[in-house]
């Protein structure tokens, strides 16, 4: 299945969304790198400061590890500036517990899904992803 046809995704928290792509060009760590009340990218080491995740679908490389990084994950769905979706090239137990949490809380939450960083790379300008995986162009 080619990039234009779409492709499907591993589901790790299942839901569907839509949104403009934010590919992330390098790893990065929610504590201290994403700003909870407005879902915008504080790191100022980061290549991709300024930008905002919230309502995009946000392609991650990579994440940098802190326990710290599910309360800022659930303080952006609480928010309302969460990412409309999460394609991640390896599941990350830590911010997949901030959306178990904000579902419990019964907040609606983006669905995170696990994409190769090739597929990744390859995603148009904006998708859809589908509650069945698939990651289509919108």
């Amino acid at each position: 299945m080619g990039v234009n046809d779409g492709q499907r995704a591993e589901i790790l928290l299942p839901g569907a969304g839509e949104g403009d792509v934010l590919a992330l060009t390098h790893p990065i760590s929610f504590w201290g790198g994403v700003d909870p009340r407005t879902g915008n990218i504080i790191d100022a080491r980061h290549p991709q400061r300024g930008e905002c995740v919230a309502g995009r679908v946000l392609a991650l490389p990579g994440t940098i590890g802190s326990s710290s990084a599910s309360a800022v994950l659930l303080e952006l769905v609480h928010a309302g500036k969460a990412p409309a979706a999460i394609l991640m090239t390896e599941p990350d137990a830590i911010l997949l517990l901030g959306l178990v949490v904000a579902r419990e809380m019964g907040w609606a939450t983006p669905p995170a899904l696990r994409m190769p960083l090739e597929a990744q790379r390859a995603l148009p300008a904006r998708v859809r992803v589908g509650p069945d995986g698939a990651v289509t162009p919108a």
